[in-house]
């Protein structure tokens, strides 16, 4: 089967593509005016923030199926920054802090495109794959509990800004619901967990649920006469769409040193968060590509940089291959990167000959598909994956959800990431303390620590077809990216590789065994099959194939 090709090589699937970017765009319609929302800003800007995504991916690229625009993910961290810099918005009105938010986006767009052109993607590596489901776990939350005022259709003022000022004031929301508004967006919301749920149904199966619950939506709210309640229950699009556009003014932001502070802040946490997500996004939707094909990570993080910059000039929000669109991009059997620009044509159409019939769209349906998608992240099928790897990995998953929650984005990523390395640390300790090998009784924990981050692999040889790669020290989270990194090494005419776990390693962590055995499918697929020799050495600490494995005298020989 041919592997369809981005640029212009790629036009040969443009059908294909301009049939899936029709799909996704009425995907992308709703989801991105209620993460503009969800971000504290009109639904105009989402909007805003898909189209100039649509027009530049494309042509950047990295990925293959990915559909960039805003993300769910991001929307709390966006709304996070806005507070800092002066206040978020509503569906409505724009926050004083969002002039302020536009130049730390292309300031994050600047940074990204330096990364990129510096080849530092591959540090993404570096948080740990249980640090990363944590914080999607704790930004689903956050979403859920942020959508309760919309989702009621409460009208009053509120005054709820972190995680638990929001589960604290539900019952007010809730106390001060309008009933029509209320019932329309949890009908909304039923429909979505039942539409999910029915996969035997082609139709069904073929468009997404997200799509069929707003076209039901916006029936119920004619039923319900929601307009007739004023404004605040239907989404808004301006008559000029051009009157959504704004520039970041960089004057004003240095001018206010009191906010310098605050705007590096949030300059870090996008950075990190944006750059996080995105990455592992691509590599996700790489493993649904019906093509299989692998995604540059430096060139995503160029596309993201230029798109934060242009999406910055004209009001947009932060930009980042968003996992729902690039599923329905895939369903709808888009081939490559042009389908982004068909969507793109699409909403751009629609803005500005049809914004009188996505102003029909009620809020309480933006809400119950951000409620949906937030209960995607934190589902308890996340948490029992995440049980079944391993007691260690619910832990450190809890840990990082709860820190974030109960802090911010920023802190729980960190919180995260130290508790992994104190795991690791203390899983070597062990090892080493149990050692009948005589290379890893040699071993210090302090030198461990130190093997951390250094390349792990110590000797290849080619030979008779076979490449070899020779493992002798702790494969971990932090030192995973030079693995990766030995692995895109392979002899083109390779008939197989061999990777060797010495004994003296004496970890392997959740992320380094991902890690591998990903690379064992993805090798498999291309007929490059890859045997991981030594690995029994090691003793599994739950029966997932992507558990930790630690050295145990119970198997090691002397």
């Amino acid at each position: 089967m041919e592997k369809p090709e981005n640029g212009i090589a790629g036009l040969k699937f443009l059908r294909h593509d301009i049939l899936s970017g029709i799909v996704v765009s009425l995907v992308s319609l709703p989801l991105s005016s209620g993460i503009a929302i969800a971000s504290g800003a009109p639904p105009i800007v989402g909007l805003i923030s898909a189209i100039i995504a649509g027009f530049v991916f494309p042509f950047v690229g990295g990925g293959h199926v990915t559909i960039a625009g805003p993300a769910a993910g991001l929307a709390p961290a966006i709304m996070m920054a806005m507070i800092w810099l002066g206040g978020a918005g509503d569906a409505e009105h724009l926050g004083e802090g969002y002039q302020y938010l536009l130049v730390v986006i292309c300031m994050v767009g600047i940074i990204q495109i330096i990364m990129s052109l510096l080849k530092l993607a591959r540090f993404a590596a570096l948080i740990p794959v249980t640090v990363v489901e944590g914080m999607l776990a704790a930004i689903g939350l956050l979403i859920i509990v942020k959508q309760l005022p919309m989702f009621f259709g409460y009208s009053g003022k509120i005054r709820a800004q972190e995680f638990l000022d929001f589960v604290i004031a539900a019952p007010e929301f809730a106390g001060g619901m309008t009933l029509s508004a209320f019932a329309v967006a949890l009908v909304s919301l039923v429909l979505l967990f039942i539409l999910d749920n029915i996969k035997q149904i082609k139709l069904i199966e073929a468009i997404p649920p997200q799509l069929l619950v707003v076209i039901i939506g916006v029936v119920m709210g004619r039923m319900a006469n929601l307009a007739s309640l004023g404004p605040g229950y239907l989404i808004t699009i301006p008559e000029n769409p051009m009157s959504g556009i704004h520039t970041p003014d960089f004057n004003v932001l240095l001018a206010r040193s009191d906010l310098w502070q605050a705007a590096l802040a949030a300059v870090v946490m996008l950075t990190l968060i944006d750059g996080i997500e995105s990455l592992a996004t691509a590599m996700a939707i790489d493993r649904i590509d019906p093509f299989r094909r692998k995604s540059d990570a430096n060139r995503v993080l160029l596309a993201m940089g230029i798109s934060n910059v242009a999406s910055s000039l004209f009001g947009g929000l932060t930009i980042i291959p968003g996992g729902v669109k690039s599923k329905a991009n895939i369903a709808a059997g888009g081939r490559t990167l042009w389908a982004n620009f068909a969507n793109a044509v699409c909403l751009l159409i629609y803005l500005l000959v049809g914004a009188n019939l996505i102003n029909m769209i009620p809020l309480g349906v933006l809400s119950a598909v951000l409620v949906f998608t937030g209960w995607k992240l934190c589902e308890p099928l996340v948490w029992r994956n995440m049980a079944l790897i391993g007691k260690e990995q619910i832990v450190i998953f809890s840990f990082t959800v709860i820190v974030t929650l109960l802090s911010d984005l920023l802190i729980g990523i960190a919180a995260g990431v130290v508790s992994t390395y104190i795991l690791s640390t203390l899983l070597c300790r062990y090892a080493i303390a149990t050692a009948r090998s005589q290379r890893l009784k040699q071993r210090t924990v302090f030198g461990c620590m130190r093997d951390f981050f250094r390349n792990p692999v110590h000797k290849r040889e080619y030979g008779e077809g076979i490449y070899h790669i020779y493992i002798d020290k702790p494969l971990v989270c932090f030192n995973c990216m030079h693995l990766s990194e030995e692995l895109d090494e392979i002899p083109s005419d390779a008939k197989g590789v061999q990777i060797h776990i010495e004994d003296g390693v004496p970890l392997i962590d959740q992320t380094a065994a991902e890690t591998l055995m990903q690379a064992v499918k993805d090798h498999a697929y291309a007929n490059v099959p890859i045997e991981l020799v030594g690995l029994d050495r090691l003793v599994r600490l739950s029966a997932a194939e992507t558990c930790v494995r630690v050295a145990s005298s119970a198997t090691q020989s002397a």
